[in-house]
């Protein structure tokens, strides 16, 4: 069957944790707490960054942009899991399903692109101090930033439209809990070959590239900092870019799982699970490894808390 821009569904069922109705008010408290914590946490970041001068340096620059991801990437799915999770009619327009895929797709990208900037202006900070100011300059942060968002959104949708203009005519049962690529794919009554081939190779450039640059930088970081004497200044020099690092670990670890791996070894229970930790968990973990480690964040918080008690008390 050739392309076609009509399909025959217009309506897609997310079967999602179905087989868990007994255990579904606890999975929508936990739903609700590490969404809860991702709004609040990375809510909290942008605001702190935007009223302190203090935070207004490339890395919090990056931070923001991540920060922003972050809420927008969990709230592609969150919002809608927590209806279906208490309803019994679990189903997605076909369109919005599309919408689901691109916003997800896009968001996800962009941090993959944010997090190899953010290492690069690691490396700068720790392997070329005193040219810092000179390299990493706004003009530069934005156009670094703006790179990884266009390219978040062309991929999305060149990826999305060739996806939703297949013909869909078969089964509209979706076994997972949002419209995720792969299992979109299965519902398509043509061949898909092409379509999984266009995915592994945007797998490989926008996943893989950028982990790999991301693993180079990280070697010359490591190689510099042993070179640092004193054992006191090489682990300041490290803690710079702990957090970064944590993060990066996180979020490719769980994307590698997830997305490259054999069709034959992975099992529905294992897909949602996986789910559930980068769409969910995640997210909400990234203002807690950012914060607790972070002196200058601290401050800032202290800071803006101590203003508002000034201002109340007054």
């Amino acid at each position: 069957m050739k392309k076609d821009n009509q399909s025959c569904l217009h309506e897609i069922v997310l079967l999602g944790f179905s087989d868990f109705q007994s255990m579904r008010e606890l999975l929508f408290c936990l739903v609700v707490m590490f969404y809860f914590m991702t709004l609040m946490g990375n809510s909290l970041i942008l605001i702190l960054i935007i009223l302190n001068p203090t935070l207004h340096t490339p890395m919090y620059f990056f931070l923001w942009n991540l920060s922003f991801l972050e809420i927008g990437y969990t709230s592609t799915i969150s919002p809608k899991m927590l209806v279906d999770i208490l309803s019994d009619n679990q189903t997605i327009s076909f369109w919005g399903c599309g919408c689901q895929m691109c916003f997800f797709i896009l968001f996800g990208l962009t941090e993959c692109c944010l997090l190899c900037v953010m290492s690069y202006d690691r490396y700068v900070a720790i392997c070329k101090p005193l040219q810092y100011p000179y390299i990493m300059k706004y003009r530069k942060c934005a156009k670094l930033a703006a790179v990884s968002w266009v390219i978040g959104v062309f991929v999305s949708l060149g990826q999305s439209v060739s996806i939703f203009t297949l013909p869909f005519c078969g089964s509209n049962r979706i076994s997972h809990f949002f419209c995720d690529i792969k299992h979109v794919l299965k519902l398509a009554s043509t061949d898909t070959y092409k379509d999984e081939l266009a995915i592994a190779i945007i797998v490989a450039l926008i996943i893989l590239t950028p982990l790999l640059l991301i693993l180079f930088s990280y070697i010359l970081i490591l190689s510099t900092i042993f070179n640092i004497p004193g054992a006191k200044n090489r682990r300041k020099a490290f803690s710079t870019c702990f957090s970064h690092l944590t993060v990066v670990c996180i979020f490719y670890g769980t994307a590698i799982v997830t997305y490259i791996h054999p069709n034959s070894e992975y099992s529905m229970d294992s897909s949602r699970f996986l789910g559930l930790l980068y769409t969910v968990v995640t997210p909400s973990l990234n203002p807690l490894i950012y914060s607790l480690r972070n002196k200058e964040i601290k401050a800032a918080f202290k800071k803006s808390v101590g203003r508002k008690q000034v201002s109340f008390m007054e």
